[in-house]
């Protein structure tokens, strides 16, 4: 019982190797039954342990480092966050032939949003904006660099060879105009803020249609705002996305530049998780949809 991989050289998991994990180093809860939670997820593989705590094994080398970051700076964040986020129980290390650190989460429930299916769809944006609003209110002091918080043009070189793989898959001429667009705007010269930097469906939870938890905190810290606004577009419904915009007074650069970090995002995913992860690709093909089409308006 295992929940597959999706990347080359990626240690394979399964039921009987969490339970030696957890009876190893964590005996307290060696009682409790492991089964595999299905997670289009891309950093780690997850197991639900009893009802109220989840397994984190990640799948590469670097999400391994999330397991100390997520402790170190989630505790400092949650108290100021209108909605739950992940709590560390447990850090595990290398054993039983598993290479990495991994962690025992407090379980949340939820499911995740999808497109087309949101019940709350005002709702949700305005949530989502309370979020990422109440995320950049914390003092940024100290706080280290977000995974997605300086200039797009550190992108620019994955991006461009993302479109060279998609010709004939999707418009390219299309997107490398958008793209560029995007590189063109000013980039921010405010005080640096914080920042998830991967609010994708598969990191949100909802419930009765309304955001009820935020999760996978790896990339989080402190920079640009901009990267925490690819929901108008791998989310967000059109009628819902200027409500969103409008809640955080967004001006036209950082609106850009957001648009632009979606675009990215997307371009790099579909041609990478074509083939191991459906639900991401999918996420992707709707994504650059929505930003040729909101680019063809500008």
């Amino acid at each position: 019982m295992s929940v597959g991989t999706m990347h080359a050289n990626e240690p394979e998991t399964d039921v009987a190797l969490v339970s030696r994990l957890i009876a190893g180093q964590f005996p307290q809860w060696a009682d409790l039954p492991v089964e595999p939670f299905p997670s289009s997820g891309t950093v780690n593989a997850v197991y639900r342990l009893g009802d109220a705590m989840s397994v984190r094994l990640p799948r590469i080398e670097g999400g391994a480092k999330d397991v100390e970051f997520e402790h170190r700076w989630l505790p400092r964040l949650a108290p100021h966050l209108p909605v739950a986020v992940p709590a560390v129980l447990g850090r595990g290390v290398p054993a039983e032939g598993y290479p990495w650190h991994w962690s025992v989460h407090r379980w949340l429930d939820g499911e995740h949003p999808a497109v087309g299916g949101l019940t709350e769809p005002a709702g949700l944006a305005a949530d989502l904006a309370g979020f990422v609003a109440a995320l950049r209110r914390i003092d940024p002091a100290d706080g280290p660099p977000a995974y997605r918080g300086g200039p797009l043009t550190t992108e620019d070189t994955e991006t461009r060879s993302a479109l060279e793989e998609l010709r004939g898959t999707i418009d390219t001429d299309a997107a490398t105009a958008a793209w560029e667009a995007s590189l063109n705007a000013p980039q921010w010269s405010g005080p640096p803020m914080w920042v998830h930097a991967d609010l994708m469906p598969a990191n949100l939870l909802v419930e009765n249609g309304r955001l009820s938890a935020v999760i996978d905190f790896g990339t989080v810290g402190v920079g640009d705002p901009a990267s925490d606004l690819i929901p108008a577009w791998n989310l967000l419904p059109r009628g819902e996305r200027d409500a969103f915009r409008a809640a955080l007074a967004v001006d036209d650069a950082t609106w850009a530049r957001g648009r632009g970090w979606a675009l990215s995002m997307a371009l790099i995913q579909l041609p990478y998780y074509r083939d191991t992860n459906p639900t991401i690709a999918a996420n992707a093909r709707h994504v650059i949809g929505e930003v040729l089409a909101d680019h063809g308006r500008t």
